[in-house]
C-alpha cells in the first residue's frame, strides 16, 4: 500500500469513528511519506477527536515544520490549547492563524495587471 492509500483508509476509519485505527493508519502513511501534510492534518484531528490533546499540538507543528503558513495548524493548535485551559497559548496561535488568512484574503484581492 502507499502512503496515500494509508491516508485514505485512516479518513475512512475517522468517519466511522474509530479513532485509533484512524491514527494508526495516518502514522503509516507517514512513515512511507514524512512530508504528506494531509495525514498530518488527519492524524492532528484524529488526536484531537480522541482528546489527546498534547498530541494534536505535536502533530500539528510537524505540519508548521513543513509548511509554516498554514492556517489550519495554528488553528488546529488553538483549539487543542484551550481545551487544555492555555489560554494565552491559545490566542497566541489563534492570532497567528488569524494574520496569516487576512495575509491570503489580500493577496486574493491583488488587482491584475491589465
Amino acid at each position: 500500500m502507499t502512503a496515500e492509500d494509508h491516508y485514505y483508509a485512516g479518513i475512512d476509519f475517522f468517519g466511522e469513528g474509530k479513532l485509533d485505527s484512524a491514527i494508526e493508519e495516518y502514522n503509516r502513511a507517514l512513515e512511507l511519506d514524512p512530508k504528506l501534510i494531509d495525514a498530518l492534518h488527519g492524524l492532528a484531528q484524529a488526536y484531537h477527536a480522541s482528546e489527546d490533546f498534547h498530541r494534536t499540538i505535536e502533530a500539528a507543528r510537524r505540519i508548521l515544520v513543513l509548511e509554516p503558513d498554514d492556517i489550519l495548524a495554528w488553528t488546529t493548535i488553538s483549539r487543542a490549547y484551550q481545551r487544555l485551559g492555555m489560554i494565552p497559548e491559545a490566542e497566541e496561535a489563534g492570532n497567528k492563524a488569524r494574520i496569516l488568512g487576512w495575509k491570503q484574503q489580500l493577496r486574493e484581492q491583488k488587482p491584475k495587471a491589465k
